[in-house]
């Protein structure tokens, strides 16, 4: 990639992080709609979107919860979205690629977020006396001022995500020599696995999902049979 092309996708790669949990958290930073987007932007929608369900079925076992550390996968995901749009037709080897890179970068990414909560904390803390008297002013630039590291942030873990993936893609591309049907199964098993997991934790801890997963499943073999 260009240095062109690593900068319009650290753009987009920051507003996505920043979605996770700053602003504006409309889910636009699950791995579906990020590589979907990411990818569809440089031109390759359906490799990016063949990418986040993949993606995807590893993020259902977050739960982001309060301050703990979990995968940020907006920046992770605009990363593997880049990767798989820079070739017309994407090899099972390639794709393989692209899921490692988006979940190390997400791995990465959760440290990264809790490095800008400790920002974010002593930033507070040097204003301690102005937010508990309620200055607005003060709150409001507090507020400003921790989007913008979190904007930052993603923009510099996208980057550093493609500049170190994007040679690694590139060679499993065309040095790949794993057999296709068995690198696709491995892909299959390891991601169906964990969502397999993720869904079970939640129907023994929330009433009635079983159902919806149900209603969810037949409405999507419907569509399947019609189409």
């Amino acid at each position: 990639m260009t240095p062109a092309d690593i900068g319009v996708v650290a753009i987009i790669g920051g507003v996505l992080g920043l979605d996770v949990v700053s602003f504006p958290q409309a889910m636009l930073s699950r791995p579906i709609v990020a590589c979907t987007v990411t990818a569809g932007f440089m031109g390759a929608g359906f490799q990016g979107l063949l990418l986040g369900v993949i993606v995807e079925a590893f993020a259902l076992e977050t739960l982001p919860v309060g301050a703990s550390r979990y995968p940020e996968w907006g920046s992770s995901s605009a990363v593997g979205g880049a990767l798989v749009a820079t070739s017309a037709s994407v090899t099972d080897g390639g794709m393989l690629m692209a899921v490692i890179a988006t979940l190390a970068t997400a791995w990465v990414g959760g440290w990264s977020m809790v490095q800008v909560r400790r920002l974010n904390a002593y930033w507070a803390g040097q204003r301690h006396d102005a937010v508990a008297d309620g200055n607005r002013q003060v709150v409001t630039a507090l507020q400003v001022a921790g989007m913008s590291a979190d904007l930052v942030r993603g923009m510099l873990m996208t980057a550093a995500g493609l500049i170190i993936f994007s040679p690694l893609y590139a060679l499993a591309m065309t040095r790949w020599s794993l057999d296709s049907s068995l690198t696709r199964w491995l892909l299959i098993a390891i991601a169906g696995t964990t969502a397999a997991g993720a869904v079970y934790t939640v129907f023994h801890t929330t009433a009635q999902t079983r159902w919806y997963f149900v209603a969810g499943l037949l409405a999507a073999l419907v569509m399947l049979v019609v189409r």
